[in-house]
């Protein structure tokens, strides 16, 4: 099936909200039957941006995460809806019906993402359309995709069995597959969101200096290397696979305590072969200077206070 996919990358989103701008200009005041019905002046974000703060100062990252409506093949609102008020089009877009809609509160409740918003006024459901009518008047792409400085949206319309393909070589990942709703927005670099980092400095204990270029492994409690890293301008980090805690709250979580979690043992010398290694999340890569040795010698000193196990 040919259908329209969004990719966002999330190391490349800044929150300028030029998308969340273009998305009520293109909808605020204006009507597109039967595709959709006005947005309202407030309370709507049709695409919102989410942040989260990972780590603790000195040692930090943030991230933001745009998240428009999922347009889901297996959509939990379109099961919701009565009389076939929310539907899926043959392009993969789900829409809800501005007129057989009206009433159904149940819709809103329904979507566990939680990017379909009530019109008080209207008395009806309301969510991204991925600007159908744009697109069926010939556009390539939605207004939010236009308005982004920094290429983080994407949006195309392939078969089904190229997007898997992309899915694999790119290692985009959806919000929440636990919901097992096959969402056609997917996520570059969701790790800078949802999962802990590790951070970190190794000094020497002779010269009282940082030691630049200095590889380090990262390793659990049974020994086992779990990432490695050179360090640059006096840090290393080190993604990690432990998910951040979720917040109750359920857009803009104010920040909370750090992981309460003792930090893995660090060792540091050259990564053995096969071993993965992880670059900053800003995407520097740095090969190891002339100066440096192979392996650090025995009089480098670890300072653990200097480590930092970034999440919430």
């Amino acid at each position: 099936m040919n259908t329209w996919n969004m990719v966002i990358d999330i190391a490349k989103c800044h929150s300028c909200n030029n998308c969340f701008l273009a998305c009520k200009d293109e909808f605020f005041a204006d009507a597109f039957p039967p595709l959709s019905a006005a947005q309202p002046r407030h309370g709507h974000r049709w695409i919102d941006i989410l942040r989260r703060e990972r780590g603790q100062y000195p040692k930090m990252d943030v991230a933001y995460l745009p998240k428009p409506c999922m347009h889901c093949d297996e959509a939990d609102c379109i099961k919701a809806a009565q009389d076939g008020a929310v539907y899926r089009r043959d392009d993969g877009i789900v829409i809800i019906d501005p007129q057989k809609a009206r009433g159904q509160k149940a819709v809103v409740e329904s979507c566990p993402y939680g990017v379909i918003f009530w019109n008080e006024e209207l008395d009806l459901p309301q969510k991204c359309t991925f600007c159908a009518h744009l697109l069926d008047d010939g556009w390539g792409q939605p207004r939010c995709v236009q308005a982004c400085p920094t290429g983080a949206l994407e949006f195309f319309r392939v078969e089904d069995s190229e997007m898997q393909q992309r899915v694999q070589s790119e290692q985009l990942q959806t919000l929440h597959p636990e919901y097992r709703l096959e969402p056609r927005v997917y996520y570059k670099n969701l790790h800078r969101y949802d999962k802990c980092f590790i951070a970190g400095s190794v000094a020497s204990a002779s010269k009282d200096e940082c030691l630049e270029g200095a590889k380090v492994a990262i390793k659990d409690r049974s020994g086992k290397v779990i990432g490695t890293a050179v360090m640059l301008y006096s840090i290393f980090c080190i993604q990690s696979s432990a998910p951040v805690r979720e917040s109750k709250a359920r857009k803009r979580p104010s920040p909370v305590a750090p992981m309460k979690t003792s930090p893995p043992a660090v060792t540091m010398g050259p990564p053995k072969p096969g071993e993965p290694t992880f670059c900053f999340p800003s995407g520097m890569v740095s090969s190891r200077p002339s100066g440096i040795s192979q392996a650090i010698s025995p009089v480098a000193a670890f300072t653990a206070n200097s480590l930092a196990h970034g999440g919430r």
